[in-house]
This record gives C-alpha cells, structure tokens and sequence, in this order.
C-alpha cells in the first residue's frame, strides 16, 4: 500500500475521532428537535402510546419536551462554557430519560422487518428519536474523556490525533466470554422450539400450522410466511444473527474486516457499527427479559395469573414464556457485559512520548 493510499484510509478515522469537538453541538441540535417533536404531539393530540388513557399520553408528550428541553440546556451550556460536573451529572440523568423513553425500540424494529408495520408510527419515532439523543447525551457526558485519550483539546477543537494509536484486536477476559456462552446456550431452548413449530412440529400444545395462521392472523408479512412454510422461523435466524454480535464483541474478529472482502481487507471495524446494535439489544432484552422472568415467577407461585392467550392451557403458556424470557433475559445480561468490554477493549490508545521534549 503506497503512503498516499494509507492517508487517506487514516482521515475518516483521524475524522471521527475529534467527535469530542462537535458532539455537544449535535446533542444541542437534537435537544431541539426533540423538544418541538414533543410539542407538536402535545398540542396536536398525537398519543406516543400504543396503549393507555388520554392523560397518560399527554404527560407522556409534556415528558419528551421536558427531556428535550433538558438537554438543550445542558449541552448548550457545554458548547459555551465546557463540560461541568454538573453539567455532567444533568447529562447523566437526561441520559438515562431518554433511555427509558427508547425501552423496546428492538421489538418495534423486529415487528416492522416481519410485519406489516409498527403499530404506532409516533410511538416509535419517539423511541427511535430516545435512542439517538442517549448516545448523543453519553458521547457529550464523556467528551472531555475522550478528548484528553484522542489529541481533541475540547468543544469547537481542530484536534490532534498524533497523541494516539489504535489497539491491537484483542480477546475479552474469560469472564466475559463465559457471559457470552451462556448468552449462546440461552438461546438454544428458544431456538429448538420455534425450528420444531416450523418444521411442522407440535410443542406446548400448538402445531406448527396453528402457529403460522396464528402468524398470518396477527398480521405477519409475507418474508415472515414464507420462511415459516420452509421451515425457518425468522426469530431464530434473529436469535443467531445476535449471538454473532455477541461472539463478535468478545473475540479478535470482531474488531477487523474479514479477509474475503479485499476493499475493506485491513480496514478497522468502526467501534459504533456493533456497538449501536450492541447497546440497543442490550437496553431492551436484559429489562425486558428480567422483568418478564420476575412475572413469571410470581404467575409460578400463583400471586398472578397468566392467560392462555392462544396456548390450550396457562400452563402451556407460562412453559413458553419460561423459554422465551429466560433467553431474552440471560442474552441481554450478557449483551451489556460484553459491549462494555468491547467499548474498554478498543478505546485509543495514548502513545508514550507523545509531546515529549
């Protein structure tokens, strides 16, 4: 590769790594947004639930302009006078908001790859709009970090990347590969019952052909249909496209480009590409699995009912949510062990010397 070829491989990463500069003006433009997208439901009527009262939608369109209005506030403040505790600690808490606000945006992105479509377009807008401003709101709550480890000086900063170099692929620690197998083996329960349903199969009282006019009934698309009738349930394949994530984050592979693709052979996997997808299934499995897997043990002790739904028993239902949640639960717990461990793993590292008389 001739010099010319590797500086110009080297400028959209020493360009991505002065987002420490512009990051507060980017979480500033989507306070904004955000704000006057919660405004306009407000005072248009528009719900941001898919289920529940009138009042309830209302307060939750005035929480999006208050979220909205919080990080406006605090990242302008970051953009004028630079990164406060304080501030810190406001982007923090608006944070988290906006990550309670993108709870289960992976289901409705599941939904719109197999369905028809979401349910309720403004509901996952704003969860998708939640997601987004998280990120934003956690780069900027880091950036003075990230700027002293990158060369960046602080907010507006040209930047020097000289000061840094990029780390060598590396494996996770053995704890957290052994997160990573038991988030694989977690799934195989969850991954037998829907290939047996769609190999024709019967389990936990229900045939595969009722499971598929249950699928045609409740609005499935026709890629959903048609893999189901060949035999290929769609969340199973799902299920292995996430324990290839997982696999990805722990081992050496997963920080470069494979071999067969020459354009790219020696490129850097970008650290967001699995990490976004990463820290999104994180977010909605692990609550959603540890909060379901809690119902069921309180359906288990008989403090609450489960109904049937479309099982023939309540029994047959709880045995299928055992399944369902348990992988939903132990996957998300090992997403998040082993995002955080990609996250610690590639950051850049600061050269020894760099500055140096």
């Amino acid at each position: 590769m001739t010099s010319a070829e590797r500086t110009m491989r080297a400028l959209p990463s020493a360009r991505w790594q002065r987002w420490p500069g512009w990051v507060a003006r980017a979480t500033l433009l989507w306070g904004v947004l955000y704000a006057a997208f919660g405004l306009a439901c407000a005072l248009s009527g528009t719900s941001l639930l898919p289920r529940g009262g009138d009042s309830a939608a209302a307060a939750l369109s005035w929480a999006v302009v208050a979220t909205g209005t919080l990080a406006t506030t605090a990242s302008g403040a970051v953009v004028r006078y630079g990164l406060r505790p304080a501030l810190r600690v406001l982007l923090l808490v608006t944070c988290g908001l906006a990550g309670i606000t993108a709870f289960s945006l992976l289901m409705d992105v599941i939904t719109l790859l197999f369905g028809q479509g979401v349910d309720h377009p403004a509901a996952t807008a704003n969860k998708a709009l939640a997601a987004v401003g998280a990120g934003l709101l956690a780069a900027t709550a880091r950036s003075d970090r990230a700027g002293e480890a990158t060369g960046t000086t602080g907010i507006g900063s040209i930047g020097n990347t000289g000061g840094t170099a990029v780390r060598a692929p590396t494996a996770a620690p053995r704890a957290v590969q052994l997160a990573a197998w038991a988030g694989t083996l977690a799934f195989l329960p969850y991954t037998a019952m829907k290939l047996v349903w769609a190999s024709g199969g019967t389990f936990a009282g229900l045939t595969g052909a009722e499971t598929l006019a249950i699928s045609e009934r409740n609005g499935a698309s026709g890629v959903f249909l048609t893999l189901e009738s060949c035999g290929l349930d769609p969340t199973a394949l799902l299920a292995a496209l996430g324990v290839f994530l997982l696999w990805g984050l722990v081992r050496p592979w997963g920080q470069v480009f494979p071999r067969p693709l020459p354009f790219l052979r020696g490129r850097r996997v970008p650290r967001w590409l699995p990490l976004a997808p990463a820290l999104v299934g994180a977010a909605t499995l692990a609550p959603y699995g540890v909060v379901g897997v809690g119902y069921l043990a309180l359906a288990a002790a008989d403090v609450v009912t489960i109904r049937p739904g479309d099982f023939p028993s309540s029994g047959d239902a709880l045995l299928v949510g055992w399944i369902g949640l348990v992988a939903f639960a132990v996957y998300g717990l090992a997403l998040t062990v082993a995002a955080r461990s990609y996250w610690l793993r590639t950051r850049p590292a600061r050269r020894a010397g760099v500055g140096a008389e």
